[in-house]
């Protein structure tokens, strides 16, 4: 398998000789205005920054062509926003968290939309929807439901694109379940002014290395929307303080893995 980050949690992910683009944020850098009350979020940090923080690392022909599905976790606006339902050809093959994603997805004009389930099948690929929680307390009501995926294949290592979830019981219990040997976190300590973590801190990534610590953990989401607080070179200061560097892995945008 190949996975690339592009931006935030944007990836290309080459897995059993098929090419998934998941949770695309397609849009010029500054083309949004920030995260924050104006687009119905709580209060956020750097309210002088539009989004994305960062430019794409190449070309949106780059990201979307030979693209043989696209996942999308939940439809947030950093996850899936006006650039990729404008440009993404409709027919494409997309799977969705739930009927009421794939519905307002449909409505975007897609025509191919299937809802993730714990055993669906694409192109010889198990894929399996997983539980999250994005942030803990209120927030995971405020937020909305989302989810992160598994994928199997005979001739592939197991991965496991955990999503915008924090680290609690139903993550350990995917790694319990699947042992996957590649984890994609969303580790960014994305946070509103109140209620704290909405995806992993570095303590929630440290318990996902504790859960599965044979795996190669991937830490994305990170230093691209206004609302981020934990950034690259914190974590890889907290990973080495910890010893285990060589087991998680930040990548810059445009970086990518082969396993």
């Amino acid at each position: 398998m190949d996975i690339k980050l592009i931006r935030q949690a944007t990836l290309i992910i080459q897995y059993a000789g098929k090419r998934f683009l998941i949770d695309p944020m397609l849009a010029e850098k500054g083309a949004y205005p920030p995260l924050g009350p104006g687009i119905g979020f709580p209060d956020a940090i750097r309210q002088d920054q539009r989004n994305p923080m960062v430019s794409l690392p190449t070309s949106i022909e780059n990201i979307i062509s030979n693209i043989d599905a696209v996942i999308v976790t939940h439809l947030h606006p950093d996850h899936w926003d006006d650039v990729a339902i404008e440009v993404l050809p409709k027919e494409i093959k997309l799977f969705s968290q739930n009927d009421e994603d794939a519905s307002e997805i449909r409505n975007a004009g897609f025509k191919n939309v299937e809802v993730l389930q714990e055993d669906t099948v694409f192109e010889g690929i198990q894929l399996t929807k997983t539980k999250g929680e994005h942030g803990r307390g209120e927030m995971v009501k405020l937020l909305g439901k989302v989810c992160g995926v598994v994928f199997k294949h005979a001739n592939e290592k197991t991965l496991y694109v955990a999503g915008d979830t924090v680290w609690y019981e139903a993550v350990n219990d995917v790694i319990q379940t699947h042992k996957p040997e590649i984890i994609v976190v969303n580790g960014g300590d994305n946070q509103f002014l109140e209620g704290g973590s909405i995806v992993m801190n570095k303590e929630d990534i440290y318990e996902v290395y504790k859960a599965a610590p044979n795996a190669k953990i991937i830490s994305v989401h990170m230093e691209a929307v206004n609302h981020w607080t934990l950034s690259r070179e914190e974590l890889k200061g907290f990973i080495n303080e910890k010893g285990i560097s060589s087991n998680i892995l930040v990548p810059d945008d445009g970086e990518s893995y082969s396993f």
